[in-house]
């Protein structure tokens, strides 16, 4: 098909999400045809340098030979296959790898050992919270209906998970139609609710959450979280200690804790998942986008055993768990899972991290320097440039100058390609990137922003 084409038919039949289409219908979008290792190319032959993993879901670079290479071969057997009343292959070994991972790497409390597939982020929060419902009902326990999450959060765009959801801007308008759940402040450093400044606060924010469970704990079905970082809401980087402090509050008044890992899993943070840096295992944990590599959709929701038992008994009892999909455990997508997975082992992942992460920290504080920068916040591989129109009083830009999107549009002239949240830069590169193209990455961004600012 020719450029202006396709176009024309984008303009006429797709509605993009996340976008106001008024504008779009104005622009010419850029169409992307092929991928390799850390980069896109259009159809006018032009590369660009993927710095936000095509919405954070790429992990070892486009093309990987050995994923291909799973997903032909599962083709050449068996695409689909349903797992209500039956069972197939990849799904099995695949549960079985993701069990003994998440027993390996979170052993700090009852391991997360049972697996419920689904195929996007927001089912595998739809499903926890469902299932943390019903686990206290299973027991006769029917007055707990209330989830406690935290402002700025996001889960999802399912009526569930917008329940839970805390940025306004997306979730404001459908209060209507939400179910009950409680928001906590944010741990906003640079933007802090209680006006307080870290360390010296002894984390306030985990008192306010303190106060909000306290009040609500007979009530509260569980806290769910972005643990570490709560990316949607602007790359919000937790203090050390909130995570850690957050799982014995859930301990203590007896309430689940429901780990929305499906942003940060598979490494971002620099570990397999970002509740190993606090030593947290949660009770139920979210798991999707770089699950595949971003090859085929796919989530999990993985439960401990205790949980899992609640649901145990006669059908008559009608403790059953009803809730499935149709693509629930799909072949195609767990055989690039797996392959996912044994890429970690092959090529040594996360042990390969350290030195870019150490890159990025250090090109973050150059930029941090610069006027309109009003914070820098970085766990991992996973960072967030803030724009401001005032650094001394943190005023923000207005919302119409757009000037987030003005910087990564000018980034695109320059072969990088990047998705702002509003002002906040967002930097989430494939973890295969190399030094060389992240130290690239991250002067493109720096010249864009001093560019944009001047002007």
């Amino acid at each position: 098909m020719n450029k202006k084409t396709l176009i024309e038919w984008d303009k006429k039949y797709i509605w993009h999400p996340f976008t106001q289409m008024n504008q779009w219908l104005t622009e010419e979008p850029v169409i992307f045809t092929e991928g390799r290792d850390c980069f896109l190319k259009d159809i006018d032959g032009k590369w660009y340098l993927d710095g936000v993993s095509s919405l954070w879901v790429n992990i070892h670079g486009h093309r990987r030979a050995e994923i291909d290479e799973a997903v032909k071969a599962q083709i050449d057997k068996l695409a689909h296959s349903t797992l209500l009343g039956a069972c197939n292959e990849p799904s099995i070994v695949l549960a079985q790898n993701l069990a003994e991972m998440l027993i390996e790497r979170l052993p700090w409390g009852e391991p997360l050992t049972k697996i419920f597939y689904s195929d996007n982020g927001s089912t595998a929060v739809e499903i926890a919270l469902k299932i943390a419902y019903q686990y206290w009902v299973n027991q006769g326990i029917k007055e707990k209906d209330t989830f406690v999450s935290l402002k700025e959060g996001y889960h999802g765009d399912t009526i569930g998970a917008v329940s839970v959801g805390g940025i306004k801007l997306f979730h404001e308008i459908y209060k209507p139609l939400l179910s009950k759940s409680i928001q906590a402040p944010a741990p906003y450093c640079y933007r802090c609710e209680l006006k307080l400044n870290f360390p010296s606060c002894g984390l306030a924010c985990l008192g306010e959450m303190e106060k909000i469970i306290r009040q609500n704990h007979e009530r509260t079905v569980a806290v769910i979280v972005e643990p570490i970082v709560q990316c949607a809401g602007g790359i919000i980087v937790w203090p050390q200690g909130y995570l850690k402090g957050l799982r014995k509050l859930c301990n203590k008044y007896e309430i689940l804790l429901i780990a929305d890992e499906v942003a940060t899993g598979f490494g971002r943070t620099g570990r397999m998942f970002a509740c190993e840096h606090e030593e947290v295992t949660p009770d139920i944990i979210c798991l999707s986008k770089g699950i595949t590599n971003g090859y085929m959709p796919l989530a999990v929701t993985a439960v401990n055993e205790k949980i899992f038992n609640a649901f145990l008994g006669e059908i008559e009892e009608r403790k059953t768990f009803y809730h499935g999909h149709s693509y629930t455990g799909n072949p195609l997508a767990c055989a690039a899972a797996i392959a996912s997975l044994e890429i970690f082992k092959k090529d040594r992942t996360l042990e390969n991290l350290p030195p870019k992460i150490e890159l990025l920290k250090n090109k973050l504080s150059e930029i941090a320097e610069l006027s309109h920068v009003g914070d820098v916040r970085q766990k991992g591989m996973i960072a967030g440039i803030e724009l401001v129109m005032d650094k001394k009083t943190k005023e923000p830009f207005a919302w119409k100058e757009q000037t987030g999107w003005k910087v990564v549009r000018l980034a695109r002239k320059y072969g990088v390609w990047l998705r702002p949240l509003g002002d906040v830069i967002v930097i989430m590169p494939p973890l295969v990137i190399s030094e060389e193209n992240l130290a690239r990455l991250l002067e493109v961004i720096k010249d864009c922003i001093i560019r944009i600012s001047s002007d």
